[in-house]
């Protein structure tokens, strides 16, 4: 009996030939799924949402090349992430500019170069 083999690839992972299989489906043990876990950075949540919201988030997801909804979930939570940290930092500088400007002390002008200017 030869053995069938699928070559691994995205699109086999996508269209669910590999990855899908039950007889090969097993709850991971809760330290396994911790290592995991620990080893990708990531903790598990639990949010809800509308459903429409979700059908959304699946829509666009299907328009994207496929990719999962909670992927893209991931993606927009990430660039939000993103783009509000450099837009803090950003008033942030620019804060301290200003108050620099205000604070710093600069030597008043002599009579001599107020003379000059008013000239």
């Amino acid at each position: 009996m030869s053995k069938h083999t699928i070559p691994s690839s995205d699109e086999a992972w996508d269209d669910r030939t590999l990855g899908a299989d039950e007889n090969f489906i097993k709850v991971a043990e809760k330290e396994m799924a911790d290592a995991i876990d620990e080893a990708a950075g990531t903790q598990l949540i639990s949010i809800r949402l509308q459903k429409g919201l979700i059908e959304d988030f699946k829509l666009i997801a299907s328009l994207n090349g496929g990719i999962g909804y909670q992927t893209l979930m991931k993606q927009i939570l990430q660039r939000f992430v993103d783009s509000e940290k450099k837009q803090s930092w950003n008033n942030y500088v620019a804060e301290e500019i200003r108050r620099r400007k205000i604070t710093k002390h600069e030597p008043k002008p002599t009579q001599k170069e107020r003379s000059r200017k008013a000239a």
